[in-house]
Order: structure tokens, then C-alpha cells, then sequence
């Protein structure tokens, strides 16, 4: 979900509190959450549209798929894999490495071609709509490089980013939260029969003080964005609660999963990844976990 620098290399990193074992958050029946009737989606019916940044389109975990190529949008990303699974009768994957929820309704220049504003893809017989996006606005993202310390218990970002008594990332998370709110509201309106599921962020760190050095982040730095990006998937889950949507918990399931463990089990790669993927962003089994979480809020195995 990073904003791309140079070749896209990014930095995400968040945790939720999950609710369910099996790693997802259903619809409320009976609250504003619930969702539409009628909406149908698979076994050659419907039209599914995937909105959403780089955790979305997933780059460098297989081929390109879809234009521009600067999205860096694979073939293998969850959206195309909900998709072989649903076998809808239109399949839209418009994410796009670097979105933010500006680019919902705005065109977004890459480094290579201009992805169009995503929204245009949901139409009125869309049947279903997955939004991954958010992180972005947050601005979490533009701090990887001054975070790196050689001090393992320090926590520049920490003390920088809450100097003054200010926290800046809680504020740009309370100040993200109606923008997630409209797109929900935007896209109802423009496909009043769509099932919509706001997919969260996995697990990017695990529990503890981290992995430094292999992950170059102080103790204190660890902790506090573990605390700030737990905030940023809670307010995911309020905002679908809030508009009629689902919340897909991918952190609960990929616990264990992160990039402090072994490279066969990472669901997210390191600063040096392992497997293809960009840097401490999903790998095809993350992806393949993000996939099961929605297709679970669909209450499809």
C-alpha cells in the first residue's frame, strides 16, 4: 500500500486486532453493515471491480497483468484469485501501487502510464467490490528510509512524530476515516446491488522488539507504528461497519506470518525479499491469505 520510490520498493507496516480465528469480520444482520440483497456474484454471473493501492495490486509476485504497467499490478494478487475462485461473468482489477483514496475518483500518474480514476470501473451492475486502500493517506510510508537506525532500543520516528504532544499518525488516521466513509457511500450509489468487503492490511510485524537488524527499526519505533497501524486497520473495520460494508481481517491470520519469520512462512517479505515481491509487501502466499479472508466474509471455502 506504500507509495512507490524508484522502483516501488515501500514500507507498510501494520497489525489489527482480530476477532474471529479463522481471520475474518462478517456483516452485522440487522445493522447499517448488512448487506445488499440479491447481489450475486459467481459461477459465470455478476461483475466483481477490485479498487485498492501496492497490498492490493501486489507487485512483483507474478506477471503483469492489466495496463498501466506502472501499477505494478500481478496476475496472482488477491482480486484474481477471488476471481478464479468466484468465476464471475466480468472481473475489474484496477488497483494501483501508490493510491490513495484521491485516486478513486482522480486519475493517478505512475511511473509508467496514467491509471484511470478506479471508481469509473464500478458500474451499476457490478454485484461486487473490494477496497483495499487507505494507508497511503496515512503517510506511514514517506518515513522508511529515516526510520533505519543502528541503535536497536532508539525510536526516531517515534519522538519526531509525536513531538509537541502531537501524534501525527493518529490524527492523519482520524482525518483518513470520512475518506473512507465516502468511497464506501460512493460506491453504493453507483452499484446499489454490490456486496462491497474493505479488505485490512496483514501482519507486517510480529510481536515483541522485531528483528533488528535484518528489519532496521529501534524497539520504540517498532512499538509505536505496531500501535499506529493497529489504529489504521480499526478504523477500516469501523468505516465498513458504519457503511453497509464487510470487513475482511487479513492481520488475524497472517499473525506469524511476518517479516521476521522463516522465509517459507513469510506472508510478507523483508526489506530484502526473499521471494518475489516487492520489499515488505505481500509474497504470493500472502496474497493467497488476503484471498482466503474475503472469500471467508463471503462465506465461500
Amino acid at each position: 500500500m506504500a507509495k512507490k520510490s524508484g522502483g516501488g520498493g515501500c514500507l507498510v507496516v501494520v497489525l489489527v486486532l482480530g476477532v474471529l480465528a479463522f481471520g475474518y469480520y462478517k456483516w452485522q444482520h440487522g445493522s447499517s453493515s448488512a448487506p445488499p440483497d440479491g447481489a450475486d456474484t459467481g459461477g459465470g454471473s455478476g461483475r466483481y471491480v477490485a479498487l485498492g493501492d501496492s497490498y492490493t495490486s501486489a507487485p512483483r509476485t507474478g506477471r503483469q497483468a492489466g495496463t498501466p504497467a506502472g501499477c505494478e499490478r500481478s496476475d496472482d494478487n488477491y482480486p484474481h484469485l477471488v476471481s478464479a475462485k468466484l468465476k464471475p461473468a466480468q472481473f475489474a482489477d484496477v488497483s494501483c501501487s501508490g493510491a490513495t483514496t484521491a485516486h478513486l475518483t482522480a486519475a493517478q500518474k505512475t511511473g509508467n502510464g496514467t491509471n484511470p480514476p478506479q471508481l469509473d470501473a464500478v458500474t451499476a451492475d457490478t454485484t461486487l467490490v473490494t477496497l483495499g486502500i487507505g494507508g497511503n493517506d496515512v503517510g506511514f510510508f514517506s518515513y522508511a528510509s529515516s526510520c533505519a537506525t543502528t541503535h536497536q532500543a532508539s525510536s526516531p520516528c517515534k519522538d519526531r512524530l509525536t513531538a509537541g504532544g502531537h501524534d501525527q499518525l493518529a490524527e492523519r488516521i482520524d482525518a483518513t476515516a470520512p475518506k473512507i466513509g465516502a468511497a464506501l457511500d460512493r460506491i453504493h450509489a453507483k452499484a446499489p446491488k454490490a456486496k462491497v468487503v474493505v479488505v485490512g492490511y496483514p501482519t507486517v510485524l510480529p510481536d515483541g522488539d522485531g528483528c533488528w537488524p535484518s528489519l532496521p527499526f529501534g524497539a520504540g519505533d517498532i512499538a509505536y507504528f505496531r500501535a499506529a497501524l493497529g489504529k489504521l486497520n480499526k478504523m477500516l473495520e469501523d468505516q465498513a461497519d458504519a457503511h453497509r460494508a464487510g470487513y475482511a481481517d487479513t492481520a488475524t491470520p497472517g499473525k506469524g506470518h511476518d517479516v521476521c519469520a522463516a522465509p517459507d512462512q513469510r506472508w510478507v517479505e523483508g526489506v530484502l525479499p526473499a521471494s518475489p515481491a516487492a520489499p515488505l509487501h505481500p509474497n504470493a502466499r500472502g496474497e493467497q491469505g488476503m484471498a482466503d479472508a474475503v472469500l471467508a466474509v463471503l462465506k465461500l471455502p
